[in-house]
């Protein structure tokens, strides 16, 4: 594989992820159960991650990366069946990541690489488990609270709220 391939390939599994991160974003704007909506903070967090390491990769390989704005989802639809259906959505394209992608990074000579990219497909198996039991109700996907600590009502309207002076 020449450093041009590898580039190119590398750069292709970077806008397949991007791809992925923009979707789980929309997602959680329809998951507006309490722990459901944390386990996509979980997510969407660790593929900024997983973003950050693929463009310093590209970044290495000589090629500078530069993203367009974030998709505008338009108004999400809300409601139980909304919810199951963005989880159940985003199962499935996890799979078909991993299933694109996990025969291709075999034939990478490149280990770093390679490791790499396998970290993120692993992760991204993770992830596809996280919405499988989401959909299938189990609220602990994070963990558990105790019964008598509640979730303070549901989510915020909002992913982030800069507070005064910060």
């Amino acid at each position: 594989m020449t450093a041009t391939e590898l580039l190119a390939l590398v750069d292709e599994f970077y806008r397949d992820k991007l791809a992925l991160r923009h979707a789980h974003v929309a997602s959680a704007r329809v998951v507006d159960d309490y722990n459901f909506n944390n386990t996509y903070q979980y997510v969407i967090a660790r593929e900024d991650v997983q973003l950050n390491w693929l463009r310093d990769a590209i970044g290495g390989l000589g090629r500078e990366v530069v993203d367009g704005a974030e998709p505008d989802a338009g108004p999400p639809a809300k409601g139980s069946r909304a919810q199951a259906s963005a989880m159940e959505r985003d199962g499935q394209a996890a799979q078909a990541f991993v299933d694109k992608w996990r025969p291709r990074l075999a034939a990478m000579p490149n280990a770093r690489h390679r490791m790499m990219l396998g970290v993120i497909v692993g992760e991204t198996l993770e992830h596809k488990r996280f919405f499988e039991q989401a959909v299938a109700g189990r609220a602990d996907l994070l963990g558990r609270r105790p019964d008598w600590q509640g979730t303070g009502g549901g989510v915020l309207p909002v992913r982030w709220i800069d507070r005064p002076g910060d």
